[in-house]
């Protein structure tokens, strides 16, 4: 089970004290990661500035990273950073590091989850969910029972749902279809840009319900942007609370896991008290400027 127990005298989705600093092998590691776009021009700027922060490869839990603060403060380009997608990568100071070593670009081991699905519309959902693995050279047979099975994972129905196209799905069934499509793959890292965001709140719970029970097969390290600070105090066990650009991390904390789906959590005490702090601890970063702004 990826999701670590809740501690004895802890009430679920608590804001706890982070964890001291461990001898794990670190999976993710920014040491003053900086990101200026267009350097030397009249349109420079700077995104995220001296960002450091490191996340450890836990056997057999994996950790659930979210990621809050106003737009345009660099959490989209931290989560490229990682990837190794251009124009965001490489960082123009510092130094980003999977598994120990230097990111040099795309990997296998890093799965990307965007807010506007990128779900191929000239190829049905069968073919879209396959499509890494016909890129990995997956023979046919075996790359079509993967996705079949994964189209169930997801809560598709594969015999109605597997020949369609992503026009003829609505929002909800075609982030199940991107989701699917990059957790076929295994992916040591899971990277989700806002994926919920589009969808109506009802959707929405259940996604993250989804997320929360596929992370605990997978057991991967998970890094989650939002918007949504319930949905942040609900699926992070450590969130990270970036201030306006350049952004850095202004706050860190842990988050004890909760003990229910997300409709019921709405009205747990602890969540409800944690969804206060959070959106306070957002308004004092938003009145911070950049020299105020640290890790604590």
């Amino acid at each position: 089970m990826a999701r670590i127990e809740i501690p004895a005298g802890s009430a679920p989705c608590e804001i706890a004290a982070v964890p001291a600093n461990g001898t794990l092998r670190r999976i993710v590691e920014f040491d003053r990661v900086s990101k200026i776009y267009l350097p030397g021009t009249r349109k420079e700027f700077t995104s995220i500035r001296n960002v450091t922060f490191h996340v450890e490869d836990k056997p057999d839990v994996g950790e659930f990273i979210g990621m809050l603060g106003p737009s345009g403060c660099g959490k989209s380009t931290v989560l490229r950073l990682i990837a190794g997608l251009a124009p965001h990568f490489p960082a123009t100071t510092g130094t980003v590091l999977v598994g120990g070593l230097p990111v040099e670009g795309p990997g296998p081991d890093r799965g990307f989850v965007f807010q506007d699905y990128a779900n191929f519309p000239n190829l049905s959902v069968l073919e879209n969910v396959a499509f890494g693995l016909e890129c990995a050279q997956v023979p046919e047979k075996e790359r079509l029972e993967r996705a079949w099975e994964w189209l169930g994972k997801v809560g598709l129905d594969a015999k109605n749902d597997a020949d369609k196209f992503p026009y003829q799905l609505s929002g909800g069934m075609n982030q199940r279809v991107a989701i699917a499509r990059t957790l076929i793959l295994g992916p040591r890292i899971i990277l989700m840009d806002e994926p919920f965001g589009a969808l109506d709140p009802g959707t929405r719970q259940n996604m993250q319900d989804l997320l929360v029970a596929l992370w605990k097969e997978l057991e991967a390290t998970v890094f989650f942007v939002t918007h949504d600070v319930g949905e942040a105090v609900f699926l992070a066990d450590r969130l990270y609370i970036f201030s306006p650009s350049p952004g850095t991390i202004f706050k860190q904390m842990a988050i004890t896991p909760p003990d229910r789906k997300s409709v019921e959590m709405q009205a747990v005490p602890a969540f409800q008290e944690s969804v206060r702090e959070v959106r306070h601890l957002l308004d004092q970063a938003g009145r911070s400027s950049p020299t105020d702004s640290s890790p604590a």
